[in-house]
């Protein structure tokens, strides 16, 4: 059986708590808060499967956003966000529903003028000993059809939708988006280090279909030595940036 790690995790301006979440905070998280665009001043901001509430967390502290909401619903991550939540310096601008992503979009007559989601996905090589955490990592919790079908209604005319995957996944993603009218605004492809493969695509999504920008971020030189770019990105977060 895996030990789970009780230890919150503390930030610059907020402290995270995961002793209940199966998804720890990871780097994923982290760069998908940190990237996401805000130049467009969203007022109203959706993390979808929120876990531990990290990234709407970290708009929180990034944005004006005045109605900041995510969805989680796995029971124990979402007690887990709710308390995150108020314990933060913006709990009066943050909300986690408990539901599913399909439950909420037909329910909900709002829209969003920024959504993330940092989804589950699954790989043959990634199993661990941890059923929960495997669990929440398989894909078919949350199939990019679905969440593209609830983002599109979701997501306002001027909105705009982002997300990390894998880059193995990136092809299928775009493919899927574009048969439902969004379109890919802005692409980071992100490596560990100079050498190694692209391991996740940052990708903003949006109704428009304008030229796309592109760019690569790489986290390490070498072990622990963190590039310029990344700790340009994260510096306002991690203590030790």
């Amino acid at each position: 059986m895996t030990k789970k790690m009780s230890n919150p995790f503390q930030f610059k301006q907020f402290t995270v708590n995961q002793d209940q979440c199966a998804m720890k905070i990871g780097t994923d998280g982290v760069l998908l808060g940190a990237w996401a665009p805000i130049a467009h001043n969203p007022f109203s901001i959706l993390d979808i499967g929120a876990g531990t509430g990290i990234i709407a967390l970290m708009l929180a502290q990034r944005s004006h956003a005045e109605v900041i909401e995510a969805l989680e619903i796995d029971d124990s991550a979402y007690e887990q966000c709710v308390e995150n939540f108020e314990q933060s310096p913006w709990n009066d601008r943050l909300f986690c529903f408990h539901a599913s992503l399909e439950e909420f979009a037909e329910e909900i007559d709002d829209t969003y003028d920024l959504i993330v989601c940092n989804p589950p996905f699954y790989s043959e090589d990634y199993k661990t000993q941890n059923q929960q955490r495997d669990l929440a990592r398989f894909q078919d919790a949350m199939p990019f059809q679905h969440l593209i079908a609830s983002v599109t209604t979701l997501l306002s005319k001027d909105g705009l939708f982002a997300v990390i995957i894998p880059f193995s996944e990136e092809e299928n993603l775009i493919k899927i988006a574009e048969a439902a009218r969004l379109f890919p605004k802005r692409i980071t492809h992100i490596k560990g280090t100079p050498t190694s493969v692209i391991k996740r695509s940052l990708i903003a999504f949006s109704f428009q279909n304008a030229e796309l920008e592109t760019s690569e971020l790489i986290i390490e030189t070498s072990r622990h030595q963190y590039t310029s770019e990344y700790i340009e990105l994260t510096k306002d977060f991690y203590l030790k940036m």
